[in-house]
C-alpha cells in the first residue's frame, strides 16, 4: 500500500488502477531503450499500443516483429488519447512542433520520461493537454528484463498539467503497467525531476566520476607508474565500490573494504571535494536551474553537436581508453 519516504509519496499496483488504461488508444514514440520496454509491457498488459517513428527509422522492423502496430509519428499522434515521448531530448522540440502538435486530440494525455524540454519550455502544449510524467530509475533494458522476471525498477511520476482532474491516475497505471507498482513508484514534480537528474549526471555520475577516474589514471602515469597498475587501481575497481555501495550504502562498502582504504577514505575524501569543488557544484546547479546548461545543449545540436562530436572524439583517444582496450581482453568473463 502506499507509503512515505522523508516526504516523499510511494505508491506500489494495490494503490493503482491499471484500469484507467484499459480502452484507451496508447501511442509510445521511440523504439529505443525506454521505448521498446514502455511498448511492450504495455501491451504484455492487455493495452491498445501503436509505437509512432519516424518514416524510415531502422527501428521499425524490430517493433513490427515485437508484434506491435508501428506508424509514423504524425499517424500515431492522430486520434492517440495517451502519448509518451521517448525519442532523445534534442529532438522533441522540433518533432512536437512538426508531427505532434498539429495531430494531438482535444484533452489528450501527453506524457515524458524526462522534464527536459517541458520544464525548461522549449514544448508548451495546449492548456487542455494533460501532462504527466513516468520516468523509471534504471535503463530501458532493465525496466523490460525485470517486468519478464516478475519485478519492476522504480519510477518517479509527475503531474505538470491536470484539466481532465485524473491525471495523476492515468500517471500512476502507466507507472504500474511498466512495472514500476512492483518496486515503488516515487512522487516528483517535473522540476524535481529535471534539475537533479541533470545535476547527478554532470557532477556526479558521468562527468564527476570519469573526470576524477581520468585525472586518477592521469596522476599515476605521470609520476611514473605502470598504466596497467594506473588503469586498474584509478578505473577497473571502481566498479567493485560501486557495487557495494549499490547494494548497501556507504556502511556496506566500509564494512567490506580494508581498515587501511577505510582510513584512507576518511582523511583524503576531504581532500578531493574541497570548498573550491563545492563552490563548482553550485555554480553547476545553478546553470542548470537558470536554463543555461539546456540551452548551451540545444545550441550544440543546432550548430552540427560540434562541441559533442570533438569533445567524444577526444575522450575515446585518451591513454586510459587504450589501455583499458587491451586489458578487456583479458577478462573472460565480461565476453
Amino acid at each position: 500500500m502506499a507509503g512515505n519516504i522523508f516526504g516523499t509519496a510511494v505508491y506500489y499496483d494495490a494503490d493503482c488502477n491499471l484500469g484507467a488504461l484499459k480502452g484507451k488508444k496508447i501511442t509510445v514514440l521511440g523504439y529505443g531503450s525506454q521505448g521498446h520496454a514502455h511498448a511492450l509491457n504495455l501491451k504484455e498488459n492487455g493495452m491498445d499500443v501503436t509505437v509512432g517513428l519516424r518514416e524510415g527509422s531502422k527501428s521499425w522492423k524490430a517493433a513490427e516483429e515485437a508484434g506491435l502496430a508501428v506508424k509514423t509519428t504524425a499517424e500515431a499522434v492522430k486520434d492517440a488519447d495517451v502519448v509518451m515521448v521517448l525519442i532523445p531530448d534534442e529532438l522533441q522540440a522540433e518533432t512536437y512542433e512538426k508531427d505532434i502538435a498539429p495531430n494531438l486530440k482535444k484533452g489528450v494525455y501527453l506524457a515524458f520520461a524526462h522534464g527536459f524540454n517541458i520544464h525548461y519550455k522549449k514544448i508548451v502544449p495546449p492548456a487542455d493537454a494533460n501532462i504527466f510524467m513516468v520516468a523509471p530509475k534504471g535503463p530501458g533494458h532493465l525496466v523490460r528484463r525485470t517486468f519478464t522476471k516478475g519485478s519492476g525498477v522504480p519510477s518517479l511520476v509527475a503531474v505538470e498539467q491536470d484539466p481532465a482532474g485524473d491525471t495523476m491516475e492515468i500517471a500512476k497505471a502507466w507507472a504500474a503497467g511498466i512495472g514500476a507498482g512492483r518496486a515503488g513508484i516515487l512522487e516528483t514534480t517535473y522540476r524535481q525531476e529535471t534539475e537533479t537528474d541533470l545535476f547527478g549526471e554532470q557532477a556526479v555520475l558521468c562527468g564527476g566520476v570519469c573526470a576524477l577516474m581520468q585525472a586518477g589514471f592521469e596522476t599515476l602515469v605521470e609520476a611514473g607508474y605502470n598504466p596497467v597498475n594506473a588503469y586498474f587501481e584509478a578505473i577497473h575497481e571502481m566498479k567493485l565500490i560501486v557495487d557495494l555501495i549499490y547494494e548497501g550504502g556507504f556502511q556496506t562498502m566500509r564494512n567490506s573494504i580494508s581498515n587501511t582504504a577505510e582510513y584512507g577514505d576518511y582523511v583524503t575524501g576531504p581532500k578531493i571535494i574541497t570548498d573550491e569543488t563545492r563552490t563548482a557544484m553550485k555554480n553547476i546547479l545553478a546553470d542548470i536551474q537558470s536554463g543555461k546548461f539546456a540551452d548551451e545543449f540545444l545550441d550544440d545540436y543546432k550548430g552540427g553537436f560540434k562541441k559533442l562530436y570533438a569533445e567524444r572524439e577526444k575522450a575515446a583517444d585518451h591513454e586510459c581508453e587504450k589501455v583499458g582496450a587491451e586489458l578487456r581482453g583479458l577478462m573472460s568473463w565480461l565476453k
